[in-house]
């Protein structure tokens, strides 16, 4: 197949790269480099077409949709507290970027599209597991533009017959996640403390629990969810079981720091997998344990990532606190 993935130099988008190229896919990426690296796709530079490019804007990008059979749409800006600050970008990229790219997929006619959904639309969930019929509360503007999102590429799948498939992650983790400046997921946050001897600042009491998903199970979800016929359906994709703060410091073997707890966060995140189970025939392979030693032989890659501690951490999140905390 001929392949395109938006925001193919990313953390989940380069290891979807990977998967494809191993299948013996044609792969061209789009990506503006506002947080993928192209240090993520520097093993298979030979192999890829990279067009640098930004899809919240029309541009020569659409016309690479020529001829393309599936397209993976990953490119977003993420994270909650920037999110807050600057609502405006969020939108641009997540829902006129997502607009864009599935037009530009709707008018050269594509096979398949699989929508990177976000489990943050949950918000705080009233019950665990979470089912793809739970009801939608974003708590803060980056869950709202992903839901936005994928509002969008379920009505074209409606509309228009476009052949699309959407799949809402749970706190995905591994190699090659963000390093930028902007505080935000916790194994980042974590590998950087631990590297510089300093220790994890964990949220309350680290008693919060979570899905955390590894990165080579949500790519192949991906590639199933592409292999399939399925049309105009959301899936949930997670690891099938919770984990503490709390044991993902004793698996990283450090000192710890308590920090106040903030609003808007679910004390658990924990994805129902059953329906992706029974319709795609998926089901994650790695554990929790095996997840962490697989990051801890990669850890030098979080050397170049910023180290919090409890002051910056809370001046980063102050905003969080002011409109969250209401």
């Amino acid at each position: 197949m001929k392949t395109i993935v938006t925001g193919g130099a990313g953390f989940i988008g380069s290891h979807i790269v990977d998967l494809l190229l191993s299948k013996g896919h044609t792969v061209t990426v789009l990506d503006n480099f506002s947080t993928g690296r192209k240090a993520n796709l520097n093993h298979v530079l030979e192999k890829v077409e990279i067009i640098e490019c930004d899809i919240s804007g029309e541009g020569e990008w659409q016309e690479k949709f020529k001829d393309i059979d599936w397209v993976f749409h990953l490119a977003a800006l993420a994270d909650i507290v920037p999110s807050i600050q600057r609502p405006e970008d969020y939108f641009h990229s997540n829902v006129d970027g997502t607009f864009n790219v599935i037009q530009a997929s709707r008018k050269y006619g594509i096979k398949r599209f699989v929508y990177t959904a976000s489990s943050s639309c949950y918000g705080i969930p009233d019950n665990y597991p979470t089912d793809e019929s739970a009801d939608i509360r974003p708590e803060y503007p980056y869950a709202l533009t992903k839901r936005l999102g994928e509002e969008l590429v379920m009505h074209w799948a409606k509309i228009y017959d476009f052949p699309a498939l959407a799949l809402r992650l749970f706190n995905v983790y591994g190699p090659r996640s963000r390093t930028s400046g902007t505080y935000g997921a916790v194994f980042g946050v974590f590998l950087a403390q631990r590297l510089a001897g300093k220790p994890f600042t964990v949220v309350g009491d680290g008693n919060q629990t979570r899905d955390f998903t590894f990165v080579s199970d949500v790519a192949n979800a991906f590639l199933t969810a592409a292999e399939s016929k399925i049309v105009g359906e959301i899936y949930n994709v997670g690891s099938g079981r919770t984990v503490s703060v709390n044991k993902i410091v004793e698996l990283l073997c450090g000192e710890k720091v308590h920090i106040p707890k903030r609003p808007g966060e679910p004390d658990c995140t924990f994805a129902d997998i059953n329906k992706i189970k029974k319709d795609l025939k998926w089901e994650p392979k790695v554990s929790i344990e095996d997840g962490v030693k697989e990051l801890l032989k990669n850890i030098d890659y979080w050397r170049s990532a910023p180290v919090w501690e409890p002051n910056s951490i809370a001046e980063q999140t102050k905003d969080w606190f002011k409109y969250l905390g209401k």
